[in-house]
């Protein structure tokens, strides 16, 4: 159990850290390399992109802005993780699937072709910790689908695993029977790129990582 030192720190000295995000996936990824969250906090922001607006300073922007609001809304030492993730056919952003007929069409255009996933970290200290520093990284992806027929896509979409997710697909889920190459953090395509969040994380002072 975390024991609070008189500054309010955990384990007399550690700042908490904290998930700015709903994700069940990024909460399990930090928990294969022993991060448990001391709260997790998803932030509540517009998520549209600006008109023209490429993937890469979209996505930087996102997990930017979900860590700021997180952190601003903290009095105790803490430093906050926001990150977000996106799928694009070149200077394209594909949508979040949110029905099936999105994710069908997300499929479609997917199918026999190369695209990028592009997944952003940002950690911002909150007030109450000055020792924290903020810093960012966006990490990038290439992942290529084998062609796939209409009756695949369909039964793809039965599963259901589509629902939420940037692309329409999970990599950890039945469209892996469909990926021929991944080229680059298969966890950030999940949703976090471990290695690159450990980075971060060591990079502050009293890291949580050895």
């Amino acid at each position: 159990m975390a024991v609070s030192g008189p500054d309010g720190t955990e384990n007399g000295g550690r700042p908490h850290f904290v998930l700015a995000s709903a994700s069940p996936r990024r909460l399990d990824l930090l928990r294969q390399v022993g991060l448990v969250p001391d709260r997790v906090l998803p932030a509540d922001i517009d998520e549209t992109p600006a008109r023209a607006e490429l993937p890469r300073p979209y996505v930087r922007r996102m997990a930017t802005e979900k860590a700021n609001v997180v952190a601003a809304s903290l009095s105790e030492p803490a430093l906050v993780l926001g990150a977000d993730t996106v799928v694009a056919l070149g200077r394209r952003i594909l949508p979040k699937a949110e029905n099936r007929e999105t994710a069908r069409a997300c499929l479609e255009q997917l199918s026999g072709r190369r695209h990028t996933v592009l997944t952003a970290l940002s950690v911002v200290p909150s007030a109450g910790w000055p020792d924290g520093h903020r810093a960012e990284r966006v990490v990038e992806t290439a992942v290529t689908f084998s062609r796939m027929t209409s009756h695949q896509i369909e039964s793809l979409l039965d599963q259901g695993d589509w629902q939420g997710k940037a692309g329409g697909y999970a990599l950890q889920g039945h469209a892996a029977a469909f990926i021929r190459f991944v080229s680059g953090s298969a966890s950030a395509v999940i949703g976090l790129p471990l290695f690159e969040t450990a980075q971060l994380l060591r990079g502050q002072p009293g890291h949580w990582l050895a």
